[in-house]
Parts: structure tokens; sequence; C-alpha cells
């Protein structure tokens, strides 16, 4: 779960100060460490519960590992599944990446005086390892706090969660780490698929001024597919994939199929559904060439800009690319701040070596 709390002053509009969620809100430290419960298991003969695991967002670390050890029948104390698992753990969290849009907003909220706090449920020597390898995160936070410094774990109020918000007669908007639990939310005020989606002059705060004619320069996101028929086959086909469920929407940037030139690229970024489960979809628009002329390849893609989430506040799982979308794509990829060179080295020495080649030729 992610969420992000607005305490505001009774009777009125005016937020005073906001308190983050870390985990699936501001880093991808649980889309990485999705897999380490279901890996440990294994080496015990055991599969996770889904229904179980769902039951436990929220724990302190030690009321987790009493109910993992019990459920599971585990040979081990509670302690003991501690000090086997952290170690994947720690791991995993040195690969975090901000989630999209975390920077953005705790650059804007500091950039504008807003207060903001950071309350978590891990512990707090965890927090800080996790918050000090995102640079200027922890000077900007007002207060930093983990659940062994309060009494009680969410979902009591002294560690905020989105009940523990809503009860404390917060606006609370949730940013569910996973596509899944979309619908789980529904007691918040909003919910967003990720914090891209925000406008902070709904809350009564600053708005952002970055827009540059209705696209968004972002953190650029470097990933390999199979392009056909219109459609980025999702890699995660062939193992995790490397994008957070909070990457989702109309976004844009540079591709670079096999024996073609580098090209202008429009992504939609959503979820299509099976008869048991849901499984990300990505359309993919070729700005600048004819689909014609690339059917059916391998491509390398690198994501640099964001126009918008879906046309139905982020309730559709699906994302379909307009003409419009295509027009501010092709004008933004034409801006220095959005220019290929500004991103070419991000692919790889291959690709980089295909294009040379191509333009001797």
């Amino acid at each position: 779960m992610g969420d992000l709390h607005s305490a505001e002053e009774h009777g009125k509009t005016q937020i005073s100060a906001v308190i983050f969620d870390l985990d699936g809100t501001l880093l991808s430290t649980e889309h990485l460490t999705k897999e380490i419960l279901k890996e440990f298991l294994a080496g015990y003969g055991k599969v996770p519960d889904k229904e179980k695991e769902k039951k436990r967002l929220g724990m302190t670390q030690k009321e987790y590992a009493i109910g993992i050890v019990s459920d599971y029948d585990l040979p081990l104390t509670p302690d003991q599944y501690i000090q086997a698992i952290m170690p994947f753990y720690h791991d995993k969290w040195l690969q975090a990446k901000a989630l999209p849009g975390a920077n953005r907003l705790i650059r804007h909220f500091h950039k504008h005086g807003v207060p903001f706090a950071l309350a978590s449920n891990s512990k707090r020597k965890n927090i800080d390892g996790k918050v000090s390898r995102q640079e200027g995160w922890i000077e900007c936070f007002s207060v930093i706090l983990g659940s062994d410094q309060v009494k009680s774990g969410k979902p009591s109020p002294d560690i905020i969660g989105v009940k523990a918000g809503k009860a404390a007669g917060m606006k609370v908007v949730a940013v569910p780490s996973f596509h899944s639990e979309f619908d789980q939310y529904s007691i918040a005020d909003s919910v967003l698929r990720s914090l891209l989606e925000l406008k902070p002059e709904l809350w009564g705060l600053p708005p952002f001024e970055d827009w540059v004619d209705n696209a968004l320069l972002v953190e650029p996101v470097h990933f390999r597919g199979l392009y056909k028929n219109g459609l980025l086959l999702d890699f995660a086909d062939d193992g995790p994939s490397i994008l957070p469920d909070q990457v989702f929407g109309v976004y844009f940037g540079w591709a670079k199929p096999e024996a073609y030139k580098f090209i202008k690229i429009v992504l939609g970024v959503g979820w299509g559904h099976g008869c048991c489960s849901s499984k990300r979809k990505i359309q993919a628009c070729i700005v600048d060439s004819s689909d014609e002329q690339i059917q059916h390849c391998k491509m390398e893609a690198v994501i640099v800009g964001y126009i918008r989430g879906s046309h139905d506040e982020g309730k559709s799982d699906k994302i379909e690319i307009l003409e419009e979308d295509k027009s501010i794509a092709n004008a933004a990829l034409n801006l220095s701040e959005f220019s290929l060179g500004a991103f070419k080295s991000l692919f790889s020495e291959v690709a980089l070596q295909d294009d040379c080649d191509l333009n001797i030729k």
C-alpha cells in the first residue's frame, strides 16, 4: 500500500502539512521485494496464500513475522525468520528507485515551504538506509518516523495509514503499490495510479509549474521489449518487469528497433485482463515512421516524458493513445530537454553501434 496524507485545520480548506508513506509510495521497494516471500517459502515446500498476505498489509515487522511462522508452520521462531529473510530485503533495497513523480513532488513541496513528514511501518534504521540513497531526501523531511519509535503500528494512528488518516480527520490520497490493489482504497478521498496524477491545487497547495505545452519531463526509464502489431509485449514474460505498477498512462520517448534508426514513440501503458489475471498492456505508436515499416522486432526504449493518466480519473485499466497525444509527444521531442542527444547514452552499446552502422550506410 502507498498513501499520502494531508493534515488540515478544522474549518479550513488550506492544507497545513503532508505526511508520506515510503514503501510503494515514494520508493519502488515493494515492487522489488514482492517475490522474496515466495522464494523463501519454497525452501520449506510452501507457497504464499494471497488472501493471508493481503491481511498482513501495514503490519509491523514483528507482527508480520509471527503471522508468517504461524500460518505456514515454519520450523523457526519469529526472530529466526526475521534474521534469515532480512538479508534478502536489504539486497533489494539497494536497487530501489524513486517512483514516478516522487522526486518531483518532494522538490516542489520543499521549494514552496510546505512542511512534510515521512511515516513508515519499517524500522527507523531501515528507513534511514533507504532514504539516504535518494539524493536530497533526508534533508527535506521535517520529521521521519518508524514503527519502532511508536507504541503501535498501522492501522493505529501512531503511524498513519489510510484508515487512521481518515479516522484522524485528514484528507487522504492513496497511491496503491500494485495495480491489483486499486479497488481496495475506496475510503480514501482520492485514489491515484501514480504521484504524477496529483494536482496539488485541488488540496489548497501550490500548483506545479513544470509542464511544457502539456508535456512533462520525467526521470528516464530504459527497458526492452518485443514490438508486434502496435504493442510492446511485456518484458515480464521472460522475468520480473522493471516497471513498477505506478508507471501508468500516456508516456513518450525514444526507441531503437533492431535494424532501424532511433525513432520517436508514444506509449499507452495500462492493463489488459485475461480470464484469471491482469497483465500489463503497452500500446506503442511510432510517431515519425510508418508502422508498416516496423512490424515485428525487438526494441529498446527510453521513456522521457509524460502526458496524462486515463481520462476517467484513473478508474479505467486501459489506455488509448489519441491523435492529440501524438501531436504533444512529437512537438515535445523536438525540444532540447526531451531531445535524443540528452538520453542517447542510456541505450545499450549494441543499439548505438547499430545506429552508427545504419548512418554509415
